[in-house]
């Protein structure tokens, strides 16, 4: 079953703005160490933190708070398969929220979607409730 639903689009040149501005504040402050690293690794860094920022915000619309309610943008994080597939998981309140979310008997699996064409970068993140096995 479908618990949540969450989509956002963000603005590659306008995320390359924050970081010419903040740099490593911005950095900081929203992402997870191994998420830096990620960019760090990229030619285009600043859509890779675009796509990251787009994932955040729509995981948290489909947790059903948007960024309120104590979520911490470091709370939500993209990693990487060695696929190349994303993947968010959870710590913090995000996790308290999804536990509260789904219903006993099963587990919480967050599918994320990322794109990016210049300048936009999109990020699609739906959280299933599937049955334990």
């Amino acid at each position: 079953m479908i618990l949540g639903i969450g989509t956002d689009l963000a603005n590659i040149d306008r995320v390359q703005g924050v970081l010419d501005r903040f740099g490593d504040r911005f950095r900081n402050r929203v992402f997870t160490p191994r998420e830096q690293s990620k960019a760090a690794s990229r030619v285009d860094e600043a859509a890779t933190y675009a796509k990251r920022w787009a994932a955040k915000e729509a995981c948290s619309k489909a947790l059903g708070t948007g960024l309120r309610m104590g979520i911490s943008w470091k709370d939500m994080a993209v990693s990487n398969l060695h696929t190349g597939q994303p993947v968010m998981s959870v710590t913090g309140w995000a996790a308290e929220r999804l536990d509260v979310m789904c219903p006993d008997g099963y587990e919480a699996i967050i599918h994320v979607s990322l794109t990016d064409d210049h300048p936009w970068a999109q990020a699609y993140v739906v959280i299933e409730a599937r049955p334990f096995a």
